[in-house]
């Protein structure tokens, strides 16, 4: 298959590599000045590099596009790859926030093959991808990419329905939400937050999920038994948690505090992808 990656950012980068490592011809095209020389410092020769996107999506037989998340750039961008791709192609936007329907806006001539295909960071390592329709997208076009992620390895999981977020994005900001309050009131520190999950809950969900690791410490009442005995702590610690504001003096103690704890960016890059490739071959073996 011809893969199109609109838009060669890190997420794009990543996604290029993903399809180009699964054997397929990838046309990648970006305007802004020096994306081709990054691609290729990134990925050698393995991905094909074009100015214009109409031309990079004229001969695809699937699209992803990553451009920036702005619904007046998100319009113009695929309006173009619209008009120059064939109309049974479909155009998957990597959009973290926007919703389908909304994008399928700026398609004016075959909304229903427009969806998120959205991906966690890096694409080329996390399964997890967020398959999201729009009220114009076609059945076939879901069809079409829950079947390409699945055949370059890929975890896809269809929502059944458009929230800001999708789904993970959300469960995260829930997470971040306690965390930034916990720091914000002096609780503990960007340290102490990482350390709490990675070493504590963090390794259970990568095994089992959050809501299925409940079932298994209920014993054999499951989870049944844990909301008969907890719930009523659970709903106190819920009216207990924090709902900070991003002001400027607390966006400066987590950047302050994350920049003192992450000493070298590269190698903390390095660590995680190994210890998600860790992950991911352990799962395999059991």
């Amino acid at each position: 298959m011809r893969i199109a990656v609109v838009g060669t950012g890190v997420i794009g980068t990543s996604w290029a590599r993903l399809f180009a490592e699964h054997g397929h011809d990838v046309v990648a095209t970006d305007p802004a000045p020096g994306a081709a020389e990054r691609l290729r410092a990134e990925l050698g020769d393995a991905v094909a590099f074009v100015d214009d996107p109409a031309t990079a999506v004229a001969d695809a037989d699937f699209v992803q596009e990553n451009g920036p998340e702005r619904l007046e750039v998100k319009h113009m961008l695929l309006a173009t790859l619209d008009a120059a791709s064939r109309p049974e192609v479909v155009i998957a936007s990597s959009s973290s926030m926007l919703r389908p329907t909304d994008l399928a806006r700026g398609v004016p001539g075959h909304p229903e093959r427009v969806l998120v295909g959205h991906p966690f960071n890096p694409p080329h390592l996390v399964p997890l991808v967020e398959v999201v329709p729009g009220e114009a997208t076609s059945e076939a076009a879901v069809a079409a990419a829950m079947a390409f992620y699945t055949s370059v390895g890929r975890s896809p999981l269809r929502l059944r329905a458009e929230l800001p977020g999708h789904l993970a994005n959300r469960l995260q900001a829930a997470l971040w939400r306690e965390a930034y309050s916990l720091v914000e009131r002096g609780v503990a520190t960007v340290g102490d937050v990482d350390t709490a999950i990675t070493e504590g809950p963090g390794l259970r969900w990568a095994g089992v999920g959050p809501i299925a690791g409940q079932h298994l410490s209920g014993g054999a009442g499951g989870l049944a038994h844990v909301l008969e005995h907890l719930h009523p702590g659970t709903e106190a610690l819920w009216a207990d948690l924090g709902s900070p504001t991003m002001t400027p003096e607390l966006a400066d103690r987590l950047v302050a505090q994350v920049t003192e704890a992450v000493t070298d960016p590269d190698d903390l890059l390095a660590r995680r992808d190994a210890v998600i490739r860790a992950v991911l071959s352990a799962r395999r073996e059991h």
